[in-house]
């Protein structure tokens, strides 16, 4: 028993140590992790660095036999804690990012990581019992000395076979998780070359790839069974009268799995709006549980790729919205973040198919679609009154930077933005750009946003068509002459990047 003790002592103190390390190599992420978690912004700072110098304390502390008892009481609390507030944000529908062990590996909390850290805390709890009975395993230094060369000689290269295995899994965590982002972006980059009229280069058969049915292309019909082994067809759908977006998804795919708890959320919030199906692969055993863990309904089940082979989406997650009339209505958004701006314009208060603009690989319908400014052109005229009736322009701001944020109070994604937006404005970078609202909808419901910087209200929506605003939140910048000085950010995750990132041109 008293091996065990020990090997338990230092398997904890293994674990502490490394999230310790990792927390402080990354301290701004640390402390992001602790305001995603819902801990008030003003203790972020303190909790971000006090909380690994905790774990490496309690790791530390586990070695001597004298403080051993004691550290485990600490382990044992601080892995409590962290179960209590993964159990809460779980309850609550929410998975922020854990950031349990720094960029070593950081994904969304979930079941795993709940039990993860109730395993530890089990294994904490064993050493706190045994340690009130006086059992708390024998001294690491007396344990070594006691060793013989030959045991000593296996025991050493047996921890360096085990870090080079535990090397080699993070390694390749890493490159299966950057795998599906890494093919989103590289889809994002192919759009933008092509909207700025660099388009790929043709394929061996002298056609060029375009990801996706043209937009306005009558949709492939298809007939799956559901999870229930009900069978459900593209008609099925459409006849509830909203658009139907087609979400492509495989079990084995990370970002997949990991947009799930938004699915659910969506297909709930926006069920008046937009119907939310996801065609897969593989079992029933191997969708049904993520699925159901998180709520999400419609799910169908494709035997191969046939119905994504169709409308051409050829990556994981991608998603298509389809008119209640059975046209393609937008390109295929590929990743999370595309797929999150796609569902954004699909429901936003002013939503019509098509969705999109074309690209250029579907030049037949681009000539109904006017450009928005680019980046070094003029910037549109802004004229509105503010929520107190005031004029303001955005010749107000000329000389200083200015972030134009286009919202709507009846946008869920721009309330999901709004805490980090105010949290920024409250504390903003001395070099950070100010700040002008641009939305809709009445004075009140702006008012109850809690904004401080100026809001104006376009009620006839001129300024938005201006900017040529796909949906909402979107935003741009605007440099000190009123010229365009980015290109416009388009979903939460793409504007709050703009914002951290806006500098103040010198």
């Amino acid at each position: 028993m008293d091996i065990v003790l020990l090997f338990t002592r230092l398997l904890l103190a293994a674990v502490f140590a490394v999230a310790g390390i990792a927390k402080l190599v990354d301290r701004e992420g640390s402390r992001q992790a602790v305001v995603d978690f819902g801990i008030p912004a003003a203790l972020a700072a303190p909790l971000g660095t006090l909380l690994p110098l905790a774990e490496l304390a309690v790791a530390a502390a586990l070695i001597p036999t004298v403080t051993a008892f004691w550290s485990a009481v600490g382990a044992l609390t601080l892995l409590l804690l962290f179960v209590a507030g993964i159990g809460t944000n779980l309850a609550r529908g929410r998975r922020p990012d854990c950031h349990c062990f720094g960029q070593l590996h950081s994904a969304p909390a979930g079941w795993s990581t709940l039990a993860r850290n109730g395993v530890l805390a089990a294994v904490a709890a064993l050493l706190v019992w045994r340690g009130l009975e006086g059992e708390i395993g024998p001294s690491v230094a007396g344990w070594i000395g006691a060793l013989s060369a030959a045991q000593l000689v296996i025991l050493a290269g047996g921890m360096v076979v085990l870090a080079l295995l535990a090397a080699q899994w993070l390694f390749l965590f890493g490159l299966l998780k950057q795998n599906g982002r890494f093919l989103a972006r590289l889809n994002a980059v192919e759009e933008r070359l092509a909207a700025a009229g660099l388009a790929p280069a043709p394929s061996e058969n002298g056609t060029q790839s375009t990801a996706g049915l043209p937009v306005g292309a009558p949709a492939p019909a298809f007939a799956l069974e559901d999870l229930g082994g009900e069978e459900v067809t593209l008609d099925g759908l459409r006849a509830r009268g909203k658009p139907v977006m087609l979400m492509f998804t495989d079990p084995s795919c990370e970002p997949c799995m990991e947009l799930l708890p938004d699915v659910g959320r969506w297909q709930q919030q926006y069920a008046g709006k937009l119907t939310i199906a996801l065609v897969g692969r593989g079992t029933v055993a191997e969708n049904s549980a993520e699925a159901s863990e998180h709520g999400v309904e419609n799910v169908l089940l494709q035997e191969d790729w046939e119905v994504a082979d169709a409308y051409e989406v050829d990556a994981t997650p991608g998603a298509v919205v389809v008119s209640p009339e059975g046209i393609i209505g937008s390109p295929v958004a590929q990743g999370p973040d595309e797929i999150e701006a796609l569902v954004a314009h699909a429901v936003g208060a002013r939503a019509q198919l098509p969705l999109f603009r074309p690209t250029t690989g579907h030049a037949a319908h681009e000539e109904t679609a006017p450009a928005g400014p680019k980046v070094g052109e003029p910037a549109p005229e802004i004229r509105l009154r503010d929520l107190e009736g005031k004029h303001v322009s955005l010749e107000d701001f000329r000389g200083e930077e200015v972030l134009v944020l286009f919202c709507s109070p009846g946008c869920g994604f721009c309330q999901e933005m709004m805490p980090d937006l105010k949290e920024w404005e409250a504390a903003p970078p001395e070099s950070a750009p100010k700040l002008l609202v641009v939305s809709d909808e009445t004075v009140e419901e702006n008012k109850a946003m809690g904004i401080s910087s100026p809001v104006v209200l376009d009620d006839t929506y001129a300024v938005w068509d201006a900017f040529d605003v796909s949906g909402t939140p979107s935003a741009v910048l605007v440099d000190a002459e009123g010229r365009i000085a980015s290109e416009m950010a388009l979903g939460a995750l793409a504007v709050l990047e703009l914002v951290r990132s806006s500098r103040t041109a010198t």
